[in-house]
């Protein structure tokens, strides 16, 4: 999953400065924000990712904590099911909080504010 986050990042890098370029390009800084597409967009797809990661850790750390204590049976070997009272919304929410996703993308919105009014 960490790998998806990195991935994601550097797409939305891609997409923006691509698109910022041919905005620049063509003389048209009202375009500006069609950029902020992508940035909303790898925001969420980053914060989901953050989400699975965080809930599959808590899957194996309960399943490690119940094979301690010896209430493991082979029915629970292969279950990896979501825990309790999991929501989307929620699990976007409290992962789009987190250091890793929001200063990113913060300060791409913060550059393309920036481009639009001072460079472009």
């Amino acid at each position: 999953m960490a790998s998806n986050s990195a991935n994601c990042k550097t797409w939305c890098i891609s997409l923006v400065s691509a698109i910022l370029v041919v905005i620049a390009d063509k003389n048209k800084p009202n375009y500006a924000w069609i950029s902020l597409i992508p940035i909303v967009l790898f925001f969420l797809l980053d914060s989901y990712y953050l989400g699975q990661e965080r809930n599959f850790r808590e899957i194996y750390n309960n399943f490690v904590k119940d094979l301690h204590s010896g209430e493991v049976g082979t029915d629970k070997l292969f279950v990896l099911k979501p825990p309790k009272g999991m929501n989307v919304v929620n699990l976007l929410f409290s992962s789009s909080l987190s250091f890793s996703v929001y200063p990113f993308y913060l300060t791409l919105v913060l550059t393309v504010i920036i481009a639009r009014f001072l460079i472009l």
